[in-house]
Order: structure tokens, then C-alpha cells, then sequence
């Protein structure tokens, strides 16, 4: 038989080639990162509790390091670490870090934390956490890493629970706790990690995707980003560091902005239509938190998925989780399989309990976009009332989007709001609760010292309190209340089960 010669059109030989190029260069990363941690026996975490921290702590302790810790407050997140045996120190001192050969800490802790002070003063290697967890994505040949202004967290969990039920050995870091792997992060013998990709002053451009997925792009950390074209150009990046596949929402314009002119990846999109790769049809809200669609592969039905998160945007996250888990080797079957099996993150409309016939949720919604698909999902459950609680989180987007917030917290029945929850920023804008309440009809809020805006913890909870006797008076039975933000507004979610419980009992 003669040799015939296969003949390649000139944009597949690049896109071999790039992807040839992409991938060896990822293989030298590998090789100079693990140069950093050669050696390193102790690593200490300053701010060892948040939730970019925890998951960290998870892989790199299951990976035999000998671990300790430290953050300012007592969290269920901080116990769980003790429960793996990690020493944690309640507040941040100079002494906690002795003994450590290598300093991790978060970009919330400030400069002049005197621990952070003291660990640069050490000599000892210090790494901010995002540093740390783009070395930890170098170790892998398929890092999935998610990224997207809203959704990040579940279609992370959705892709995690896919090919952790498929019995796929995977390591995983996750902004939320995922009930099947014990945690935010875990530390597999396959090649395969996923990966929250948070875009937050450009973290996300110190990871090294083999698969980037792009869920969607919005306004928001605008105090950093100044500008949406600012966001997508910052998009663009972390695309471009992808080694393999880019996964897109082609129904998603900023999105498709983001990947315009990419070249050598290979490009899948999903979205809500057939002029996608990937999209679903036939979609049936059976009841309660149950959805039905068909996942269509271009004009191909590959068959039924069940979901039991609620909201039409948690189809797309199930579309764009799916794609990704068949990127990588799973069927269609797996995907299914886990996508049922799948029942949301922590905070992500996570049912925390009910009592007196009343309904408890919490979320980490904390954009406008986010409220506005959490809560319309919400009336569309056939409560009697729908009371949002929301906490909002930083002076500078609470100013920013004020009208959208107002706009978002309309569409419940009932919204009451928090004090605003500064984090790591001052209250340069002049910005209380009270302007965002005077937007929103019927909305309440409780009045504070605005000549004296810098909330104190004794301030915060006892405006805490304050929310729960008001919702606790006014909830009638088959009425659902959804705690809402990114900050700890949790814990109102957890003192309102306690006074319900408490008034049930006498």
C-alpha cells in the first residue's frame, strides 16, 4: 500500500503547534515551582480560615506538610482545620510563626498585621496566597480552572461532584464547602485538578490553566478594575494563559469579547441556543428546587440531566460544568449521574433549616446579577412571602451599584438589610445602609451613628440582633427567609434559627 502523506490545513498545525508550546512551557513552570516549596517542612497560613486559605490547607496537609495557622475569628471553617489536626492560633502575633520555612497569607491581611511584619522580617520565603495556589495548578496536566464574575463556586462544585462520583482520584479548590469531598479542597493522585479562578485583582493571572472556562463577565470590582473593559481585558489574560481548551458562554457578550482573537486553544462554547456547542432544550421546573433539560452537543440529544439547585443560571453552570467533565474523559453518564447527585455549595441557597413552618436559606449572592437570579428563583417557589435579609459587602460597590442593588432587593416580598459590611476598606464614600433602604418600597433597615461610620464588631452584632427579633416578630409559617452577601451575614442566618427555635420551645 503506498505511503500517503496527511495533509493538515495550516490553522491546525498551529493550533498543534501552540498547544505543543503551551504545554512545554507549563512542564518548565512545574519544574521552577517546585523548587520554592524543595525542602519546606512547615508552612504557616496567616488568615488560615478564609475560604481561599482552608481549601489550600486541605491539599497541601493531605500532601504530608506539617501545617499551622492563625486568623482573628472564631469560624466553623477555623474548627474544621483543628479537626485535621492543624494547630490554629486565635489572633495574629509575631510568635505564631515560629519555627514555619515557608509564610502564606492573605491579600486581606494588611501591612502593618504584626504577624505579616514579623514573617517578612524572618528571611523565611513568604507567599501570598494566590502566589501559593498557581504553583499548586502547575502540578497538574488537566487543571480545569473556572472562572466568571458570577457562578464560580458552583460550576466549580458541579464539575468537582461530576468526576468525583465518576470515581476520578481529583484535586480540587473550591471558594465553598462540597459536602462529597469533606470540605473546599482536596488533594487527588490524578492528573486532574478544578479550580476557582477569582478574578479580584487579577489573581487568576498567576494560575496555570490547562482549561479555562469562561462563565460570564459583569461590573463589579470596579474599585479596582475602574471599568468593564478594564474586566474583560483582564479576561482576555487569563485566557491566554490557558494551555489546552477555553470553554465559553457564547450567549454571554463580554464573554465572547474576552476570547475575540484567540488563537492556538481549542475553543468549545455553551450557552442557551444551538448556535452553541453545547446547550439545553426542553427545560421543565418540576418542583420545589427539581429542574429537567435535555443537554444537546450540537443537534445531538446526549440525554436527560436532573438538577436540584434552582435558578435558570444554574442550567448554564450545569452546561458549562458538563462540557468541561466531557472535555476531560467523562461520559455523558457521568455527568448526569453527578449533576442528580449534585445538591449545591455552602452558600449557595443552601438550606439551613426550618422551623414553625417557616423555611431558613443562606446565600453568598452579593452583585446585583447574583440577587437578581437568586431571588427571582426564589418567587417562583410558591412561598407565601419571600423575605431577603441581605448584608452589603464594601463601601466602594455598595456606591458603585447602588440603583442595581435597589433594583435586585425590590423583587422580594420583604427586604431588610444590615449595616454594610466595610472588610478592608474605609468609608471614603460616605455610604450608609439608609441609602441604599430609602430605594428599595418597604424596605427596613435599622438606624446607625453615620458621624461615626467605621462599624465595630459590638456595632455590627448588635445590629445583627436587631435584624433577628425583626424578622423572627414578622415571619408567618410557609414563608421563606434567605440570608444574602459574601461577609458573615451567615451568622444571622444562624442566630434567626435560634430565637424561631427558642419562641417554638417557650
Amino acid at each position: 500500500m503506498p505511503f500517503r502523506l496527511c495533509r493538515f490545513s495550516f490553522e491546525t498545525l498551529l493550533l498543534l503547534y501552540t498547544l505543543f508550546l503551551n504545554i512545554t512551557i507549563k512542564k518548565k513552570v512545574i519544574f521552577l515551582n517546585n523548587d520554592i516549596l524543595t525542602g519546606k517542612k512547615h508552612i504557616h497560613f496567616i488568615g488560615i480560615g478564609g475560604s481561599g486559605m482552608y481549601p489550600l490547607a486541605q491539599i497541601l496537609h493531605a500532601k504530608g506538610y506539617y501545617l499551622t495557622g492563625s486568623d482573628n475569628n472564631e469560624t466553623e471553617t477555623l474548627q474544621a482545620v483543628r479537626d485535621m489536626g492543624i494547630p490554629v492560633y486565635l489572633g495574629q502575633r509575631a510568635e505564631n510563626i515560629e519555627g514555619a520555612d515557608l509564610i502564606v497569607h492573605t491579600a486581606a491581611i494588611m501591612a502593618d498585621n504584626p504577624e505579616l511584619i514579623a514573617a517578612k522580617a524572618s528571611g523565611v520565603p513568604v507567599l501570598e496566597r494566590s502566589d501559593l495556589l498557581g504553583i499548586v495548578t502547575s502540578w497538574y496536566d488537566n487543571a480545569i480552572c473556572i472562572a466568571g464574575t458570577h457562578g464560580k463556586t458552583t460550576t466549580t462544585s458541579m464539575v468537582t461532584q461530576i468526576l468525583f462520583t465518576a470515581g476520578i482520584d481529583l484535586s480540587a479548590f473550591i471558594g465553598g464547602k462540597l459536602q462529597c469531598i469533606g470540605g473546599s479542597g482536596r488533594s487527588g493522585s490524578s492528573d486532574i485538578m478544578t479550580c476557582e479562578a477569582c478574578e479580584f485583582v487579577d489573581t487568576f493571572l498567576k494560575l496555570y490553566p490547562d482549561v479555562a472556562v469562561l462563565l460570564n463577565i459583569d461590573a463589579d470590582h470596579l474599585d479596582y478594575f475602574g471599568t468593564v473593559e478594564n474586566i474583560i481585558r483582564s479576561f482576555h489574560k487569563f485566557a491566554e494563559l490557558t494551555s489546552k481548551a477555553i470553554i465559553y458562554n457564547k450567549s454571554d457578550a463580554n464573554t465572547c469579547k474576552a476570547v475575540d482573537g484567540m488563537i492556538g486553544k481549542a475553543l468549545i462554547t455553551y450557552g442557551k441556543d444551538n448556535s452553541c456547542d453545547y446547550y439545553p432544550t426542553e427545560i421543565r421546573h418540576i418542583s420545589g428546587l427539581e429542574t429537567r433539560f435535555t443537554l444537546m452537543y450540537h443537534e445531538e440529544a446526549l440525554g436527560e440531566i436532573v438538577l436540584h439547585v434552582a435558578g435558570e443560571h444554574n442550567i448554564l453552570n450545569a452546561t458549562a460544568a458538563a462540557a468541561a467533565a466531557l472535555y476531560v474523559g467523562a461520559s455523558f453518564e457521568d455527568v448526569a449521574r453527578g449533576l442528580e447527585a449534585f445538591r449545591g455549595a455552602g452558600r449557595r441557597f443552601e438550606k439551613k433549616g426550618e422551623i414553625g413552618g417557616v423555611t431558613f436559606v443562606d446565600d453568598y449572592a452579593h452583585h446585583p446579577t447574583e440577587l437578581t437570579a437568586t431571588l427571582t428563583a426564589a418567587m417562583k417557589m410558591n412561598f407565601h412571602k419571600v423575605w431577603a435579609v441581605f448584608q452589603p459587602f464594601t463601601f466602594s460597590r455598595t456606591a458603585m451599584l447602588l440603583d442595581e442593588f435597589a433594583q435586585a432587593l425590590s423583587i422580594p416580598d420583604c427586604a431588610v438589610l444590615t449595616d454594610i459590611m466595610g472588610s478592608r476598606e474605609k468609608n471614603a464614600f460616605n455610604i450608609f445602609t439608609r441609602n441604599l433602604g430609602e430605594k428599595i418600597p418597604g424596605a427596613v433597615w435599622f438606624p446607625q451613628d453615620e458621624s461615626n461610620p467605621e462599624t465595630t464588631d459590638e456595632r455590627k452584632y448588635a445590629n445583627f440582633h436587631q435584624v433577628v427579633q425583626y424578622v423572627c416578630d414578622h415571619v408567618e409559617p410557609g414563608d421563606l427567609v434567605i440570608t444574602l452577601g459574601c461577609g458573615d451575614v451567615n451568622k444571622v442566618n444562624k442566630l434567626m434559627l435560634e430565637e424561631m427555635e427558642r419562641r417554638q420551645n417557650g
